[in-house]
């Protein structure tokens, strides 16, 4: 990854420095606010790249044990950004809305899942030409319905490891749920939110779209670090197994072939039969 200066200036580029006013300000963001100007909060950028630092090593060590990284961000500035670095490193995410209940009733959400892939399903195979046109239409629109909310986390098949959060403010109850069942969480707090709330949090300005793009394209390239990884320990080992049996299968020959070459030495030159009197063998001829 890039050195420390050049990613300051990019974010100083991309304006994440920039807080809220000071009236909308939280009192434990005091460690990560290096100024006020003009009655606006300005974030300490060593701060928010160390803690960015953090956030990614924490996140590309989840990504390569095999775990799923949820991201969320309803917000409107985040949507696109956030459903394009998912999609890139193949995890889970819900930009549309936070579905009460989505982790701490999981077991539910997912046959909502199940439905929707069930008619997604009855689509394809040809199934909608057997049913009326009203059922058709009623079906499409309760998928178009599911696929809009829950359309993220349909290949998600238990409750993730971690959670991404660009902007715990707004999505508080997603937060809460996380908390509850002990899931790890990230996120981006600006200057109006509690930085105690979340596991790993990046100081950021949460509302500037160039903001958010830079943040989570930094941490979706840890994430791809971290499956590329996992790959190339999976080709490893496959390729450990495979020598392992060759060698096992040419060790197990070896010795067939010297137990085989024993076998045969003790046994001696073979002997030849004789056949003994009425034992059998040819006869003598006899004279006429």
């Amino acid at each position: 990854m890039e050195n420390n200066t050049s990613l300051q200036q990019q974010l100083l580029e991309a304006g994440v420095h920039f807080g809220h006013l000071r009236k909308k300000w939280n009192p434990k963001m005091l460690p990560y606010i290096y100024a006020e100007k003009k009655g606006i909060h300005i974030i300490d950028l060593n701060k928010t790249v160390e803690c960015l630092q953090e956030a990614s090593s924490a996140l590309k060590s989840i990504a390569k044990s095999g775990k799923k990284i949820m991201f969320v961000g309803t917000k409107k500035q985040a949507k696109e950004i956030i459903t394009d670095c998912a999609k890139r490193v193949n995890m889970p995410f819900v930009t549309e809305r936070w579905l009460g209940g989505m982790l701490t009733n999981f077991n539910t959400v997912r046959k909502s899942v199940k439905k929707m892939q069930s008619i997604e399903k009855m689509l394809t195979d040809g199934s909608f030409d057997s049913i009326t046109k009203k059922e058709r239409l009623q079906l499409s629109r309760d998928r178009e319905k599911m696929e809009k909310v829950l359309g993220g986390i349909s290949q998600l098949g238990r409750v993730p490891a971690a959670l991404l959060i660009f902007d715990i403010g707004h999505e508080h109850i997603a937060l809460a749920e996380a908390k509850r069942l002990g899931i790890q969480t990230f996120g981006i707090v600006d200057t109006n939110c509690d930085p105690n709330k979340v596991d790993f949090p990046v100081p950021a300005n949460d509302d500037a779209t160039k903001s958010l793009a830079i943040i989570a394209n930094y941490i979706t390239a840890a994430i791809a670090e971290g499956l590329a990884e996992r790959q190339a320990e999976k080709a490893d080992e496959s390729e450990e197994t495979e020598e392992v049996q060759e060698k096992g299968s040419r060790f197990a020959l070896d010795e067939d072939e010297k137990s085989g070459d024993r076998r045969g030495a003790g046994r001696g030159p073979a002997k030849r039969r004789v056949a003994g009197p009425g034992g059998g063998g040819r006869r003598p001829a006899t004279r006429k």
